[in-house]
């Protein structure tokens, strides 16, 4: 046959780029029930769909280019539920995965791919951080920061990355950049691994403690959801690119609507407490008016008192953004204030229309807040809602205290605001409100402070607000799934695609 022996080479050579770190590597991630890169590959993409590039690259170090097939990183494209995608998965059987200067070019041909042509990003990490030597000394220093665009991003396409081992280095940088993380836990990201860390403080430092899912689910908000196995963090990612568009210039997919959907806006009366100093989940009210099932929410361990969660009404994806009084009592803390932000540059960065869900006492005051530089967080979400471009729809169910009214899409900052009866949009509690202003306290004065608060919260009614036109519509709770149908179909017109003022809006900050 011709070409025999060139033949058989590129069979050699295939037949170790997928054996990857050897057997007994791959056997050793076997027996903890972690997939290898391959196998992540296999599970997440269509069956067949993907077409790797760079299968025959190796380290640049002769030294080290008879253990590192594919470099360590495998990449290319392929289809997830028919739409293309561009994929790196980090070959942790491979030196580490670790950063090099080849499978760094790799890493770059993918992202300038998906920017050209229009599909997201999926980033597999697991990584042990920049190879060494290779960036030691003067030479070293000399292969960093040789493309000016690797750290920028501007939302040409969606970022989607899953954690999913050990994340330092590249991992941890493009988990950061990303619109969307999901954490297989027992994965830590973090800076440098917990025995760099170690050495360079002088103590122990716990993996978990560094950088486990618990504190960035938790306390950092860096990663959105937490799951148990690779496999569900892999299911995540593809129903995450179910609700995004594949890039900026195109409105999100349009799902059938489940069956049943419209039934349940008939119970929102039995979720949704008479009493206005009752708490509740408002994930329940949500369930009420959003296609059944739809609901992808975003941060749930962070900022708790704010929900951040994409959904579908009608079979087009919304972000919903909803004060939780179940958390407390709805009052919005800087870590919700900095949820919010995030949550707005990713709706209108994908031209998915945005809903305020408003139950809301104002922002939380004190002093640990003052010290994290509350009033900068709140003036940070006011100047991204303010170049939102998407459409913006606000209901208030129960309170509308202060500043935060207009932080949660009030006034000018919708483009309709409809209230429930009971709505209450005061500059705070009315029996509040008689103690600050006319110094009488109901202990003391009962029958004078409930004249005074009676007058106070005439002035705060949906009725009040709807007289001025400052509120569009006063809605029964029942119709609100009808009535954000009608506006969303409305407003969402001509391509709906927003004009993306918040594009290269800093993705961490």
């Amino acid at each position: 046959m011709p070409f025999d022996r060139e033949l058989a080479e590129l069979a050699q050579r295939t037949h170790n780029a997928l054996a990857m770190g050897g057997d007994n590597k791959i056997a050793r991630r076997r027996a903890q029930g972690v997939l290898n890169a391959r196998e992540r590959l296999d599970r997440l993409l269509d069956a067949g769909s993907f077409v790797e590039l760079g299968m025959f690259a190796l380290g640049i170090r002769p030294e080290v280019q008879h253990r590192s097939p594919a470099d360590g990183k495998v990449a290319g494209f392929g289809t997830i539920d028919g739409r293309r995608v561009g994929i790196v998965s980090n070959d942790f059987t491979v030196l580490g995965a670790s950063s090099s200067v080849i499978n760094g070019k790799k890493i770059r041909h993918v992202r300038e791919t998906v920017d050209k042509r229009g599909m997201p990003l999926v980033l597999l990490g697991e990584s042990s951080g920049a190879r060494m030597p290779d960036r030691m000394g003067a030479s070293g220093r000399a292969i960093l920061g040789q493309d000016p665009l690797e750290f920028r991003r501007l939302r040409h396409s969606p970022w989607v990355s899953a954690l999913l081992g050990d994340c330092y280095g590249s991992s941890t940088w493009y988990g950061c950049m990303s619109d969307f993380v999901v954490m297989r836990k027992g994965a830590t990201m973090a800076v440098a691994s917990s025995r760099v860390t170690s050495m360079a403080i002088g103590q122990e430092v716990d993996p978990e403690q560094l950088g486990g899912w618990d504190l960035h689910t938790g306390t950092t908000g860096l990663v959105d959801v937490a799951v148990d196995s690779d496999e569900e963090a892999l299911d995540v990612v593809r129903r995450v690119l179910s609700y995004l568009p594949s890039h900026a210039c195109e409105a999100p997919p349009v799902a059938a609507v489940p069956a049943g959907s419209d039934d349940a806006a008939q119970r929102v009366l039995d979720v949704f407490p008479e009493s206005r100093s009752s708490v509740y989940d408002v994930r329940a009210v949500i369930d009420c008016f959003a296609d059944r099932d739809s609901l992808i929410e975003m941060k749930p361990r962070w900022g708790k008192s704010l929900v951040t969660t994409l959904a579908r009404i009608g079979g087009h994806t919304v972000g919903i953004i909803a004060n939780n009084p179940k958390f407390k009592g709805g009052a919005i803390d800087v870590d919700a204030m900095h949820k919010a932000t995030s949550f707005l540059v990713l709706c209108d960065s994908f031209n998915i229309p945005l809903v305020f869900m408003v139950d809301q006492p104002g922002f939380l005051i004190g002093v640990d807040g003052e010290r994290r530089g509350a009033p900068g967080r709140i003036m940070n979400w006011m100047n991204a809602l303010a170049q939102v471009t998407v459409p913006k729809l606000s209901i208030v169910m129960r309170k509308s205290y202060g500043q935060a009214y207009l932080n949660m899409g009030g006034g000018r900052y919708s483009d309709a605001l409809a209230c429930w009866p009971m709505a209450d949009l005061g500059f705070m509690d009315p029996s509040l409100a008689v103690n600050v202003l006319h110094g009488v306290k109901q202990a003391e004065e009962p029958e004078r402070f409930r004249e005074l608060r009676d007058e106070v919260a005439r002035d705060t009614s949906p009725w009040a607000l709807a007289a001025l036109y400052e509120a569009h519509a006063v809605i029964d709770p029942r119709d609100t799934r009808r009535w954000l149908n009608d506006m969303l179909a409305l407003h969402r017109g001509g391509k709906g695609v927003s004009e993306h003022r918040l594009a290269n809006w800093p993705t961490s900050y």
